[in-house]
């Protein structure tokens, strides 16, 4: 059965009156009565209402089986947590409340969240190659003892188990937060670009922790947009533990500038720029960790990301599904991946990025499960000599690659012929389109599938 957080709610109006006449406190959670949440109102005083609760189950994506202890989290539209952390049952099953704006009857207005999960032997969700889907607590719908609830598709997290040996070591802590900031924090094993790092969300209290962690020496660093934090050193055995407090000094970070370059691109004409945590980014699937707020919306050309953390960190653009790449093309100036080392002063990126129209993938549609072989489908692109396909699993190693010549007048397609791919595994296709007469005959990458699409799952 499920797991509750709040008291039995019983068949009450929606609105309920607070314990005196003043308004009762959103933040503090005071004011009203048991089984009843203190929420801020469209254009009136705050009140108190049944609360609004995210519901569903993890399992493992290998065998169905229930995930006990798993830690939940809801995560608003900057990457924030949004919710405090629950911890599913043993039959994996989690309650989530989620503080959410109220038109004047009660009714949730409507706000997009997704949803984080680690557990202890698993891949944390959203990671490798997966994204998570967006889920809108406008949709929430009253149960019969009155809360409003969200219980739809992407409220059941499936997670795929880490392959043998790999860390069982777990790292908590608190970071000391200004109101309404949120962080994310990383665990770093290691030193300067070959450092490896571990992350997780901390939640609306501060508290976090990292789980999967190998025995070893990390130096634990918060991030936050617009704050600095002291960083802390810890040693763990095999299967340890420890606890660590970060807390703020002196700083409210750096601007890290540049300019991007949108070429040939008739699809798309807007792009964003995300920093991604340096330790955390896997070049392989061209992500990481990206730390809440630091990101840079609507660009056309120039763009700035303000408040950002000492640290170092991975500058990407067009890395959001918007139809648009960056420039895979060896051949030309501005279409390297950006490493940068942020202090106390501004930096500026000193190479434009180039921008162009992805590849756009046909099959498998993303997130779809495939049976068979998959067949991989795209778009053709106007002028290449041949197409470079590869397959990564979600732990981004590479299973397959392939090479076919162009095409001209049709869209291309490919049965994949490799090994048996591994049931409970989410994989990404990935298609390059090559010019080979180019660049005084060396091959010139034109065009490439957008870094979110071509995922699928094998059931």
């Amino acid at each position: 059965m499920r797991r509750v957080l709040c008291l039995a709610i019983t068949a009450i109006a929606t609105l309920a009156a607070c314990g005196d006449d003043d308004p009762c406190d959103p933040a503090a959670q005071t004011g009203c009565d048991d089984g009843l949440v203190c929420e801020p109102v469209t254009d009136g005083d705050p009140a108190c209402f049944a609360p609004v609760v995210v519901r569903g189950d993890v399992f493992d994506l290998g065998d169905a089986s229930a995930i006990g202890g798993a830690r939940v989290v809801a995560l608003d539209v900057n990457r924030a947590a949004a919710s405090d952390v629950a911890d599913s049952a043993a039959d994996g099953s989690y309650e989530l409340w989620v503080p959410s704006t109220r038109a004047a009857d009660g009714t949730p207005v409507g706000l997009e969240l997704t949803l984080r999960a680690d557990a202890d032997g698993y891949q944390s969700f959203p990671g490798g190659v997966r994204q998570a889907l967006p889920i809108d607590t406008g949709t929430a719908v009253r149960d019969g003892d009155g809360a409003w609830v969200v219980d739809t598709v992407p409220t059941q997290i499936g997670l795929i188990g880490l392959p043998a040996g790999a860390g069982t070591g777990t790292l908590t802590g608190h970071v000391e937060l200004p109101a309404g900031v949120g962080a994310i924090v990383v665990a770093e094993t290691g030193a300067g670009p070959s450092a490896r790092g571990y992350d997780a969300v901390v939640d609306r209290a501060g508290d976090f922790a990292i789980l999967n962690l190998p025995a070893g020496d990390f130096t634990v660093a918060a991030y936050a947009q617009g704050v600095v934090h002291e960083t802390a050193d810890v040693t763990l055995a095999a299967g340890g533990t420890a606890d660590v407090t970060l807390g703020l000094v002196a700083g409210a970070g750096a601007e890290v500038s540049g300019s991007v370059q949108i070429v040939n691109a008739p699809g798309g004409s807007v792009t964003s720029v995300v920093l991604f945590v340096e330790s955390t980014f896997d070049e392989n699937l061209a992500r990481g960790a990206a730390p809440p707020g630091l990101r840079a919306g609507d660009v056309t050309g120039g763009f700035a990301i303000d408040g950002v953390p000492p640290g170092r960190y991975v500058v990407l653009a067009a890395f959001e599904d918007d139809l648009l790449v960056r420039d895979p093309d060896t051949c030309i100036a501005g279409t390297d991946i950006v490493h940068v080392e942020v202090a106390d002063a501004p930096v500026v990126v000193d190479q434009s990025f180039k921008v162009t129209e992805a590849l756009a993938i046909l099959s498998p549609a993303d997130g779809a499960e495939v049976t068979g072989p998959p067949v991989f489908s795209w778009v053709d692109d106007s002028s290449e000599d041949l197409y470079r396909l590869r397959l990564f699993d979600s732990f981004g190693i590479e299973v397959w690659a392939t090479e076919i010549a162009g095409v001209s007048g049709s869209n291309p397609s490919v049965t994949y012929d490799g090994d048996p791919l591994q049931s409970g595994m989410y994989y990404q296709f990935r298609v390059q389109s090559v010019k080979t007469s180019g660049g005084g005959g060396n091959a010139c990458e034109l065009s490439q599938s957008e870094d979110l699409t071509g995922v699928f799952f094998v059931p």
